[in-house]
């Protein structure tokens, strides 16, 4: 019987960066992926160029940044797992131009960041940071000034995605009033009710917490003007990124007493390694909680995210499948024990795919599925034929031969 895939699977080379949970590991070697190279921090200029050459699989967190030149280093590489929420670390449009595809766990972590937002909530609410403080100084603050419960007071949810959705259904157990703004028509959780503007919320709730991706709209979209809006009585909780928050003019409304406090996860700019120096304008203010990015920071989501994330890779290399691809065209595909099949990435553009058919169509070759998907710049096609072809290898040869091809692969031949 002929078995043959792309690569034998004991010469593709792994390397997972910045400690990359245990689970990842685990199920890379359950696919019998056997050469993995991992490393607990992260790497960057030289010493990334040169540990990426080689490399078919690279995994890495949010402290990593993939560039054009280090992309262009990556000779073999055609995939890159972030174990991590965001994707903002890589260049996407240089990896998808050199036909690297690029995975994430979106959804993995949302919880961490849920539990974590509803505990600065109760923490900031009752001024347990500054009280703690004195305690740990030898002093004893019991009052009940600027201290309130949670039931009964309004959450503000700005973005009300994955993770804004959940921390609506665990704040109504608290006995919270959710209010919510996103930028596009959300169907509410529960009691939640959507507000028509951004200000709106701001005025109403006692609780604001922010949970939007970075991208130009949401750059800068809480500063002063923002925070005038806010109750004096009233929080703000920013677990979402560094750049939708101005700090500066947090730091002047948490210093002029024209908020409560704030809880801060994630900076305009963060040290690269744990050691480095941190600064902010925000250290050293009264009921301000400050945390090291660590807002997915947990044991259950580390071990989440390193499953999805080697999951999607394993069915990416074994099978072809791009479901989860951040910037690819998604195409779910189903496993089949015989036949071959080849895929087929290449710039879009007016008679590519029949061209594409024309390959298999000279051969009478009987092509059992066709999968085809595209996005505004790129088209991935894949076809399976029913048994095993011992011109295989010369259909590729075509295939990558086409102009506006990007990448072409011979994924498996079985018979």
């Amino acid at each position: 019987m002929n078995d043959r895939i792309s690569l034998p699977k004991d010469r593709i080379r792994i390397l997972l960066l910045e400690g990359i949970a245990d689970s990842a590991v685990e199920l890379f070697g359950d696919a019998d992926y056997a050469t993995i190279q991992r490393e607990k921090r992260a790497l960057e200029g030289k010493a990334l160029i040169e540990a990426v050459r080689g490399v078919h699989i690279l995994g890495i967190r949010s402290r990593t940044e993939i560039t054009e030149a280090v992309l262009e280093a990556a000779d073999r590489l055609i995939a890159i797992g972030c174990f991590c929420i965001g994707t903002n670390q890589v260049d996407l449009r240089a990896a998808a131009r050199r036909g690297v595809a690029v995975f994430n766990a979106p959804f993995s972590n949302t919880r961490s960041v849920a539990e974590l937002t509803l505990a600065e909530a109760v923490m900031l609410l009752r001024g347990i940071v500054d009280k703690s403080n004195a305690a740990h100084q030898g002093g004893w603050d019991k009052s009940a000034a600027n201290s309130w419960e949670m039931r009964g007071k309004t959450l503000g949810i700005v973005g009300y995605g994955n993770i804004g959705s959940q921390l609506s259904v665990l704040a109504e157990a608290f006995g919270m009033r959710v209010i919510y703004y996103d930028h596009t028509a959300k169907l509410p959780h529960g009691n939640a009710g959507p507000m028509a503007t951004l200000h709106e919320l701001l005025r109403e709730a006692d609780v604001v917490t922010l949970h939007v991706p970075e991208t130009p709209e949401t750059k800068g979209m809480i500063g002063a003007a923002e925070l005038a809006q806010m109750k004096p009585s009233s929080v703000l909780i920013n677990n979402a990124r560094g750049t939708v928050l101005d700090v500066d003019a947090l730091a002047a409304a948490l210093r002029e007493r024209r908020i409560l406090g704030a809880a801060i996860d994630v900076f305009p700019e963060e040290p690269k390694r744990n050691g480095d120096p941190f600064v902010s304008p925000l250290q050293g203010l009264p009921n301000t909680i400050l945390t090291p990015h660590i807002g997915g920071s947990t044991a259950e989501a580390q071990d989440r995210i390193g499953a999805e994330v080697a999951r999607k890779l394993v069915e990416y290399s074994d099978t072809g499948a791009t479901m989860g691809s951040v910037n690819l065209p998604n195409v779910q595909l189903p496993a089949r024990p015989t036949g071959a099949r080849w895929t087929h990435l290449h710039r879009d553009a007016p008679g590519i795919l029949s061209r594409i058919n024309e390959s298999f169509g000279r051969r009478n070759l009987n092509i059992a599925a066709q999968y085809y998907q595209t996005d505004s710049e790129l088209g991935y096609v894949v076809v399976e034929s029913v048994e095993a072809r011992a011109d295989a290898d010369a259909i590729l040869a075509e295939l990558r031969a086409l102009p506006g091809t990007v990448r072409a692969r011979l994924i498996y031949e079985r018979g």
